[in-house]
């Protein structure tokens, strides 16, 4: 049963590191685009980082956590919810990242690839252990 349990575990990591692929996509290229546009760089990550979350929610409980998506209702809303505050809970962290990087003069892209480390990691954990758990 053990063995089992970590396989079921490693294919739901893994299409979830699919769907943060897609959603990175999404979310990296409307923070290249807007700066190649000459907007702020923390605004551009944040806006980019904002339509990533809206592609995760559809690839994630499409997806990811297909069997522990709640019905509709108010489990589903509890759920969309805590997928939005493990979403801004992100979204902080890579806002700050690149915040703090473009501040210090690193390059806004190289800081936005250690944001997107960081809040893999953690929308990973709340996710899996909160959101549809």
């Amino acid at each position: 049963m053990p063995a089992m349990f970590l396989r079921v575990i490693d294919m739901r990591l893994v299409r979830y590191l699919l769907a943060s692929v897609g959603s990175l996509a999404v979310d990296m290229g409307v923070f290249l685009v807007l700066l190649s546009l000459g907007m702020w760089a923390a605004g551009a990550s944040a806006l980019g980082y904002c339509l990533g979350i809206v592609a995760h929610w559809l690839l994630s409980s499409r997806a990811v956590f297909v069997g522990s998506v709640a019905e509709r209702g108010a489990a589903r809303t509890r759920q969309k919810a805590l997928f939005v505050v493990s979403a801004l809970v992100g979204l902080a962290l890579t806002t700050a990242i690149v915040w703090a990087g473009d501040v210090s003069g690193f390059d806004p892209r190289l800081a936005k690839l250690v944001a997107v480390a960081v809040s893999f990691a953690a929308t990973w954990l709340l996710r899996s252990r909160v959101v549809f758990r």
